[in-house]
């Protein structure tokens, strides 16, 4: 019994691809990081880890469980553990509520305005893989739901709206936007085929990758303002650029092999990207106390 659990939940984590994880990770504790002005309390940085792993948990267990007729009609994505069968939805259902019920709580132990704004990213992660049905927008919207991450960790320690996370989340919000765009290149013809809405199936190939260059280059942008508003300055500032060199390489890496090379520019220049920014706020908060 308990080995056949196991089984089943090592297949949910690597449906969901839980490892990546990273990418929204050093996000989350950068806003906590600043607001925290250096080293957080350790029960916020707590339950700010448990909110955001359960709610990415959450978020593609629902984006799975909504999409797993699309995912069988897609030859990338035909392997899936919904799709093959190797998992119940019934199952992948549980999973996803236990995730929500854990973000709630989370979200509570967080503070009141956490937890009163917890129902819209919920709502938005659920409204999110139906949005590829009417309108190429579903990027930006992935992109604000994963942009939360710094904004939401600011609240957590401050209970308080400000401009400095926001910036950061906007720059996170074009980033996964931009990104995902990319990755959905792999998709454009299977998309219109099945009449699937996509900025690559939409406008085609070269608009994309123009597309996608505008909003990295405002993602570098909102992230040196958010900084520069938190008092970040030179160590910040180079790590922004360090990031900027990384972003440049993941295009340079589409223009060059299209989708042949789109791990390493999607996944490993991605997760670079997130801990270089990540790092230097550190450094600079650590540098100038």
């Amino acid at each position: 019994m308990a080995a056949a659990v196991f089984r089943k939940v090592k297949a949910f984590l690597e449906m969901i691809k839980f490892e990546h994880s990273i990418f929204a990770l050093p996000f989350a504790y950068l806003g906590l990081l600043i607001a925290e002005g250096g080293l957080p309390r350790g029960g916020v940085f707590l339950w700010v880890t448990i909110a955001m792993v359960s709610f990415r948990t959450l978020s593609m267990g629902a984006n799975r469980i909504i999409d797993v007729e699309i995912d069988a009609k897609n030859p990338r994505t035909q392997n899936r553990a919904l799709v093959q069968k190797t998992l119940s939805r019934r199952f992948a259902l549980g999973a996803t509520l236990l995730a929500l019920v854990i973000f709630e709580y989370s979200a509570y132990r967080l503070g009141p305005l956490c937890f009163q704004l917890s129902p819209a990213p919920v709502l938005l992660t659920w409204l999110y893989p139906w949005c590829k049905r009417f309108t190429w927008f579903s990027h930006g919207v992935l992109g604000i739901i994963i942009g939360i991450a710094p904004y939401g960790a600011w609240i957590a320690s401050r209970g308080e709206l400000s401009w400095i996370p926001a910036f950061l989340m906007m720059g996170v919000a074009t980033w996964i936007a931009g990104f995902d765009m990319i990755y959905a290149l792999q998709d454009e013809a299977v998309d219109v085929r099945q009449g699937l809405y996509s900025v690559p199936s939409r406008f085609g190939i070269a608009m994309t990758l123009t597309v996608t260059r505008i909003l990295h280059g405002a993602t570098i942008l909102f992230w040196l303002l958010g900084g520069w508003c938190a008092g970040l300055r030179g160590v910040y500032s180079a790590g922004v650029v360090i990031a900027s060199v990384f972003l440049v390489r993941e295009h340079w890496l589409v223009s060059r092999h299209g989708t042949a090379k789109i791990n390493e520019a999607f996944f490993t220049m991605n997760a670079v990207v997130s801990m270089v920014i990540f790092l230097g706020a550190t450094l600079d908060l650590y540098l100038s106390s």
